[in-house]
């Protein structure tokens, strides 16, 4: 028999997004870092001009993503997934911008790495305590 305090501990924590919606914030994330990037080295916002910026961290992106699912076996939804779907993010879009020609100097790995910190854990801890709430 169990007790009562076992079967709390073994529930599944719940999140407070889907992984359709997680993985659709997690865009967003990236997509607004190349925004902003864009916006504060006076570059033009033109479609093109944010995909060429966003490219290697939404690959990167997806990589966290199936990294967290081979790991876990659950896609990445909670606060804990959320340092794996960072790194990943930030170490394999760095790393696609170098082999792609592209800059990764040390300040833009620096505003890049908090950025993305900043919102791809940020959203998971904030969602993470409605749960908590509700």
């Amino acid at each position: 028999m169990t007790s009562a305090a076992t079967e709390t501990t073994r529930r599944p924590r719940r999140s407070a997004a889907t992984p359709g919606w997680a993985l659709l914030i997690d865009l967003v994330c990236v997509v607004v870092f190349a925004l902003v990037g864009r916006a504060s080295h006076a570059e033009g916002l033109t479609l093109g001009g944010v995909a060429d910026t966003a490219w290697p961290f939404v690959v990167a992106l997806g990589l966290g993503w199936l990294a967290a699912r081979a790991l876990w076996q659950v896609w990445p939804v909670l606060m804990r997934h959320a340092w794996l779907v960072w790194l990943v993010t930030v170490v394999g879009g760095m790393l696609l911008r170098r082999v792609s020609g592209d800059g990764t100097a040390v300040a833009f790995v620096i505003v890049a790495t908090l950025f993305l910190g900043a919102t791809l854990i940020g959203w998971r801890l904030l969602a993470s305590l409605v749960v908590r709430r509700s």
